[in-house]
């Protein structure tokens, strides 16, 4: 298997990702959006997460097989230490130990940036079924990420109703007085 490299996203990448991302939403409930966006959309969302924090793409041989990123868990300022993670992997690329490196590269930046805690919000069957498997929670299980809520049924996409789990993997201590969240520092190739 040739060897991952993996390294901030630019704008530039929004058509490759997109292809990754497609799928998800076309013939899965990992996603709970309908309509697959735009390039535009999808550029635009890559710069405003890199206007705070890491969005990495991972490659073999220069091709994008997968992408994590973070977010904002919440808006107000007493969350800044907090994050929402996701991550996407090209669908013949999964269970190769790409998603796990992506992870940890991702985890590593948020480390960089003072960022304490890792929360993944995760579409959640109550039964397997053709458009959603517990795989996202086994992979984060693994990762060390613990399950810490969950909302029943609260989406509906292929005239299925899903739950949404929240799991979270705490980084450092949790101290009284915090520093400032650094900015995101790119990973060049």
């Amino acid at each position: 298997m040739k060897e991952l490299v993996i390294r901030t996203a630019s704008e530039h990448d929004a058509a490759a990702l997109l292809e990754i991302y497609a799928p998800y939403v076309q013939n899965t409930a990992v996603t709970f959006e309908y309509d697959v966006p735009d390039e535009a959309e999808f550029a635009s969302r890559i710069r405003r997460t890199l206007a705070r924090y890491p969005y990495l793409v991972a490659e073999r041989d220069g091709e994008p097989v997968g992408y994590a990123y973070a977010g904002a868990f919440k808006s107000r300022a007493a969350y800044d230490w907090s994050v929402e993670t996701s991550i996407y992997l090209k669908t013949d690329c999964r269970r190769q130990g790409a998603g796990t490196q992506l992870y940890l590269a991702l985890e590593q930046a948020l480390r960089a940036q003072g960022i304490l805690n890792m929360n993944a919000c995760i579409a959640y069957p109550e039964r397997e079924d053709e458009y959603l498997t517990r795989d996202s929670v086994r992979f984060h299980e693994k990762l060390g990420f613990r399950m810490v809520g969950r909302f029943h049924d609260c989406g509906c996409k292929f005239g299925r109703w899903y739950s949404m789990v929240w799991m979270e993997k705490l980084l450092g201590e949790h101290p009284a007085d915090p520093a400032p969240i650094i900015p995101y520092s790119p990973i060049a190739r």
